[in-house]
């Protein structure tokens, strides 16, 4: 994924593998959307941003933080100058 701007840009990582246990909102969102959490919140968290994801997934930001936090999805802020690209890869696992 290539990213350009003068603007901080949102990078979403995978952090711990063991699976967690999830609410009845978090199995709710998942059907809604017919995906994963852990596949759902990367992609629209690099896309809409934190604010504008909670509000789509009609949660307040403080639950999204802890669903990012429970599922051990870390979001990492990127600064990129002018003229650079940010790329993403995902590791086979």
């Amino acid at each position: 994924m290539g990213v350009g701007s003068k603007r901080g840009q949102l990078l979403v990582v995978y952090g711990r593998q063991m699976m967690a246990r999830k609410t009845r909102l978090m199995h709710e969102v998942e059907e809604k959307h017919g995906r994963s959490l852990e596949r759902l919140l990367p992609e629209m968290v690099n896309e809409f941003g934190l604010s504008e994801t909670a509000t789509r997934l009609g949660v307040s930001k403080a639950t999204l933080g802890y669903w990012l936090l429970k599922l051990g999805i870390n979001v990492r802020r990127v600064a990129l100058a002018p003229g650079e690209t940010l790329e993403v890869k995902r590791v086979s696992r």
